[in-house]
């Protein structure tokens, strides 16, 4: 690119080349931008002051120059950076959710390995590259991330919402509701909501990928802080997003890891034990535990 003798854009191109965990030598950079080597030293020294000002001390974030690999790059503090562990760990996560369309994960994940150092970034790929070459998404084949972008900004403003919605048998139902949390479980995004004509007294679960033509009312509604949605009590006590009333169920466990059972249902309380026989009670919303507890066959007896 032909900066033009442009300070600026030369300033901005250095950052972004710095900020993606590039080491440039001010020989390099000097030919790049047609420029003198001291052009570039000052151009450093700017940057290091706008991050010193920006960052509040050098200590947190500046450039630096790196005796081993001859050039400068940008040294950032832990806790701004993501660690290669870190972006590891969340590309399986986003992979193994199947949440998201090809067109969507792809850039998901290119754009995490961004944050990465360039000489760390092929270690990264070359662990995730057979699961993202076989990534299979979900069959509803929709796109996310605007929808659930704008369903959280319209939980955040407390606005009336209406949209179209399909259910599993394909009947299209309209709603109004009054939006109070997004959630992300069992491969699905889902909407948590109040119907707005307080026909229902417990939250109604929404699949995001089933709603079309969303709209805001532009009306509000209020709801008491001691009233006020608990996303994460809620998700503790819900099993495959069904819904329904506040229950207490208490079983016998005699399969091989209570500790499996304890991390399905966070709200389990062993009451005793008797011989590898485990007495647990739970507290659920909705028919979700039904299903789950079906689903352990000979281990479990409902009490």
């Amino acid at each position: 690119m032909d900066f033009n003798g442009n300070k600026g854009f030369r300033l901005l191109d250095i950052y972004e080349r710095l900020n993606k965990g590039e080491v440039l030598s001010k020989a390099r950079l000097a030919d790049d931008y047609n420029v003198t080597e001291k052009t570039i030293q000052r151009d450093i020294d700017d940057l290091r002051a706008y991050l010193a000002e920006t960052h509040f001390t050098e200590k947190e974030t500046t450039i630096k120059y790196n005796k081993s690999k001859k050039g400068y790059c940008l040294v950032r503090l832990e806790h701004e950076w993501l660690t290669n562990q870190e972006i590891l760990a969340v590309c399986k996560i986003l992979i193994e959710s199947r949440a998201f369309r090809p067109d969507e994960m792809k850039p998901l994940v290119s754009k995490l390995m961004l944050r990465t150092a360039s000489e760390n970034r092929s270690d990264i790929e070359n662990i995730i590259r057979k699961e993202l070459y076989n990534y299979v998404p979900l069959r509803h084949n929709k796109k996310l991330l605007a929808p659930i972008w704008e369903l959280s900004r319209f939980v955040l403003r407390n606005e009336i919402i209406t949209f179209s919605y399909v259910r599993k048998d394909g009947v299209k139902k309209e709603h109004r509701v009054k939006p109070v949390a997004v959630m992300f479980s069992e491969y699905y995004f889902y909407l948590i909501a109040y119907m707005a004509d307080d026909s229902k007294k417990c939250p109604t679960v929404f699949r995001i990928d089933r709603i079309t033509h969303i709209k805001g009312t532009g009306e509000n509604f209020f709801v008491p802080y001691k009233d006020k949605f608990d996303d994460g009590e809620f998700r503790k006590r819900v099993q495959f997003m069904y819904s329904g009333e506040l229950r207490r169920v208490s079983f016998k466990y005699k399969g091989q890891s209570v500790e499996s059972v304890l991390d399905r249902l966070p709200t389990a309380e062993i009451l005793s034990e008797d011989n590898g026989v485990y007495t647990i009670r739970v507290e659920v919303f909705g028919s979700g535990i039904d299903m789950w507890l079906k689903s352990q066959g000979d281990n479990v007896e409902v009490m």
